[in-house]
């Protein structure tokens, strides 16, 4: 009879455990604190790709996630994958100096017909380290960038450039 007992106390009790747990499963508080969870994720994502509060969207400056490739020329016509553009701010030709790499946009921005064989000339006068390069969807018409640093340009300024690429200021 005690075994009876026992085993009654013992079903009794994984009901009760089994009931708790779908409870639980079941509690607002568990889906608020899932949805948190996702929510804080969303934003991490958003500001690591570059989408910030102000929205803005800019090329990188870190070197961070690169990949070892190389692209093709050093004045491109197509966007440099993220992760080789960070690999040329490491490494310009792959294996020596920073890189220092022009983006433009000239599909949500005017530019100027001469714009780009403007960049052209300046990124051949630096043949160790420049790269030009379009970078559709940032918020911004120029930007030149090296690791850890860039300018923004609203309108084509060669002496900036020239300035920024020689002495990153």
């Amino acid at each position: 009879m005690a075994k009876r007992k026992s085993k009654q106390k013992r079903r009794s009790r994984e009901r009760a455990a089994r009931a708790r747990a779908q409870r639980r499963k079941n509690s607002p508080a568990l889906w608020l604190g899932l949805a948190t969870v996702v929510a804080i994720v969303f934003v991490i994502v958003a500001i690591r790709y570059g989408r910030a509060s102000q929205g803005t969207y800019l090329p990188p400056t870190d070197v961070a996630g690169h990949s070892e490739t190389v692209p093709p020329s050093r004045i491109l016509t197509q966007p440099m994958p993220i992760s080789m553009f960070k690999h040329m701010l490491e490494h310009a030709d792959g294996r020596g100096l920073p890189g220092v790499i022009i983006s433009y946009n000239c599909e949500d921005f005017e530019c100027e017909p001469d714009l780009i064989p403007r960049l052209e000339a300046i990124v051949q006068d630096y043949p160790d380290i420049a790269y030009l390069a379009p970078f559709p969807g940032m918020t911004a018409k120029l930007v030149v960038t090296r690791r850890g640093a860039q300018i923004v340009l609203d309108e084509f300024d060669e002496e900036r450039i020239r300035d920024f690429i020689e002495r990153g200021g």
